[in-house]
């Protein structure tokens, strides 16, 4: 094995999580910051309005882009299996059809999102003052959509042999060239919404380029031949098989989102979507923190569940678990003490900082029932399960905040009310997850143990 490996079927799963998760962690954060510095950057130096403007995209571009992410989900699953399996020829063509496919629907997104964003958000009821600004800065970000997804899908195959260090560097450079842009196009060219949305599109290409190039370089399982970039139908179908209902999962939370955003826009106040959006935003940190688990309860138990060892499986899975609790309530609690503060990074407008307050308490201190959540579908689709996770979450979540907004809220118009749907949707998806995790793997242990006695009594 690679010393740049982990090896994830061997030793304390425990340890190697962390060590996983951590790089993964400030990944994810790094991605933040591109849209963090956005919001930061035109709500100091534009004015609310522009932060309203681009923090009202937000469920859009989630809508849209994260159908396809979740395919990279299926790329992550499927090599890492074949890892797991030992099995080089296949893995070689899960990894030249993943990225040719990541191009092809780049371009998909990209058509898409430019001829369609403004007709979206107007369906949206976006406030007609800042619809021209958000409908610009859409139009621009959809245009680097598809360097977004080949450096998802890169990610995800470097993440499969335990290769997370690699993209945080990646993103660390795209990073601070995205944050020097924004500060340059905004303040010094006084492009408002342009600006930062011209400066993400650059950091989304630098950080696809490096992805590509360390996939080149990169020999064994996961070596990348331009020349051999060929769809290979077998492996689309076993990608698409466990990443199509994790896109649809991941688009429709976007819809139940949208129909907060929807009712969010409903008070007329460009300070409760600005304090909205920037609440959001430090939110998404705290979601990033815990999600490094999910993403190491995947590939570990995809890579296990290849080797046929079954048990890890679960430990796995409990270790994950007390993980993502433990990361949720710390980050989740320093979230909302140092909540005013982080605010005013965002906004100067007192008004916004007090609607964001509001969010940012009642999200804050239950966030990590989310991450039990998400830990739990990990291992479902880990487990080859990719379905039954995608069906429960969108009852539990999706359709139980949409009918929260259309009774509850409806009877009661206040943000927090509309927000309190967050934690009972996580709550209740997370213990039929759980109730599903456990019957599964009950029924998998005693077919990995049948077909074990049988190759024993065959030898």
């Amino acid at each position: 094995m690679n010393n740049k490996e982990v090896d994830m079927l061997n030793g304390n799963l425990m340890k190697k999580i962390i060590v996983f998760a951590i790089p993964v962690m400030l990944s994810s954060i790094l991605q933040l910051l591109f849209n963090a510095c956005d919001l930061i950057v035109v709500g100091k130096f534009a004015g609310d309005d522009s932060l309203a403007a681009v923090g009202s995209t937000t469920s859009l571009v989630s809508l849209i882009v994260n159908l396809f992410i979740g395919f990279s989900v299926g790329a992550n699953v499927a090599v890492a299996r074949s890892i797991g399996k030992q099995d080089k020829e296949k893995c070689e063509k899960l990894v030249h059809t993943s990225i040719l496919f990541s191009l092809i629907v780049g371009v998909i997104v990209t058509l898409f999102g430019v001829f369609a964003s403004r007709f979206c958000l107007e369906k949206m009821d976006t406030p007609f003052d800042i619809i021209g600004k958000a409908s610009t800065y859409l139009i621009i970000y959809f245009l680097g959509s598809i360097f977004n997804l080949v450096y998802n899908f890169g990610a995800s195959i470097l993440r499969a042999i335990g290769e997370t260090r690699k993209p945080l560097i990646y993103l660390l450079i795209a990073g601070v060239v995205n944050a020097l842009l924004n500060l340059f196009l905004v303040i010094v060219c006084k492009m408002d919404v342009a600006g930062v949305a011209i400066a993400t599109v650059i950091s989304q290409i630098i950080s696809a380029v490096l992805v590509i190039r360390c996939l080149i370089k990169t020999e064994g399982y996961i070596h990348l031949n331009l020349k051999k970039l060929k769809i290979d139908s077998k492996s689309l179908g076993e990608i698409v098989l466990i990443g199509l209902p994790a896109g649809i999962q991941n688009s429709l939370f976007a819809i139940s989102n949208i129909s907060i955003q929807k009712a969010v826009n409903s008070f007329k106040s460009t300070s409760v979507v600005a304090g909205n959006a920037a609440s959001s935003n430090i939110g998404n940190f705290i979601y990033s923190s815990m999600n490094a688990f999910y993403q190491a309860c995947l590939t570990f138990t995809s890579q296990n569940y290849g080797a046929k060892k079954i048990k890890n499986c679960k430990k796995v899975l409990l270790s994950s678990l007390i993980l993502v609790t433990l990361v949720g309530m710390v980050v989740g609690g320093i979230a909302v003490i140092l909540g005013k503060p982080l605010l005013g990074l965002y906004t100067n407008g007192d008004d916004s900082i007090k609607y964001g307050l509001i969010r940012l308490t009642i999200i804050g201190l239950t966030y990590f029932t989310c991450g039990i959540t998400d830990v739990l579908v990990g291992g479902l689709r880990g487990l080859g399960y990719s379905i039954t996770p995608m069906i429960v979450s969108v009852l539990g979540i999706c359709v139980l905040r949409i009918v929260w907004i259309h009774t509850v809220f409806r009877a009661n118009h206040s943000l927090q009310v509309l927000y309190y749907s967050y934690p009972l949707s996580w709550i209740v998806t997370s213990t039929i997850h759980m109730i599903c995790y456990i019957c599964i793997y009950k029924k998998l242990k005693k077919k990995i143990n049948i077909a074990a006695l049988k190759d024993l009594v065959i030898e």
